[in-house]
């Protein structure tokens, strides 16, 4: 089941619309799932592409975008999203590591896990839900994998009763050190998120199929080196924000300064 995305575009003229069409359409989305307002200069989206390649595709046209909404492509209700900003000034690394995963919820049973992560190191990485969203000391106070079954460690794609909550598997870094991500998960619902955590692991997951040293704890994982505080976000057409009342930072200064931290400040 394919998502729906909501975008604010920057678009001069009323050729961008065609310019944006014809990027997406060559990026291999159908023309009828793509809707451009160039009056409301907000661009919705039926895919099943990560949000970071659509946003890419969208600005090779020139135009500046920012994601503004979230949300199921078949229900007219929004039924969760949520976010979680890695390192940087709201997340923690220690090692540079820095990107988003978003929680969609789409229907009662599947959630869309949909990320990108820059400055990993080359290979397989495993990713979990973890209990608390206490990143005073890093990533080592939150908690243990969510797992809200009390079963064993296992792999994102097992039978819920062998697999933690929060056992999302693994993501591939390639040799710049970027991993882009997007799935569907069963058991994980964006309700028994929000105030948790993200967290990315040192080593590849062996998802419990080992049986051999914390196996069946973490999957030999090692250490988290970047974890996140999963906060609710936008869900379709929920966000008509323009300008922070909090900061005055406006919807296009904002994709280029952090969420929250002293990088976010303006001068005036």
């Amino acid at each position: 089941m394919s998502a729906k995305l909501e975008f604010a575009v920057k678009m001069t003229s009323p050729s961008c619309a065609v310019k944006i069409q014809d990027q997406l359409s060559q990026n291999g989305i159908s023309k009828s799932d793509i809707h451009i307002s160039y009056e409301t200069g907000i661009v919705t989206i039926t895919t099943n592409q990560p949000s970071s390649l659509i946003l890419n595709s969208i600005e090779k046209t020139g135009a500046k975008a920012v994601l503004k909404g979230y949300g199921s492509a078949t229900f007219d209700k929004n039924l969760g999203a949520a976010v979680a900003m890695l390192g940087g000034s709201t997340g923690y690394s220690k090692l540079g590591i820095n990107g988003v995963v978003r929680f969609v919820q789409i229907n009662n049973d599947e959630c869309i896990v949909d990320g990108t992560i820059d400055g990993l190191s080359p290979g397989n990485h495993g990713i979990h839900i973890y209990e608390c969203g206490d990143l005073s000391n890093g990533c080592d106070r939150i908690g243990n994998h969510l797992n809200l079954k009390q079963t064993p460690h296992g792999n994102q794609t097992d039978d819920p009763n062998f697999r933690h909550t929060g056992d999302l598997g693994n993501i591939t870094a390639n040799e710049d050190g970027r991993a882009i991500f997007y799935f569907k998960d069963k058991l994980i619902n964006v309700s028994h998120l929000i105030g948790r955590s993200v967290g990315i692991t040192e080593n590849e997951d062996d998802c419990g199929k080992t049986k051999i040293n914390t196996s069946d704890i973490d999957g030999n994982s090692g250490k988290r080196i970047a974890c996140g505080i999963i906060a609710r976000s936008s869900g379709l057409f929920e966000n008509n924000k323009k300008i922070c009342a909090c900061d005055g930072v406006t919807l296009w200064e904002e994709r280029d300064v952090p969420l929250a931290g002293p990088g976010r400040q303006r001068k005036i």
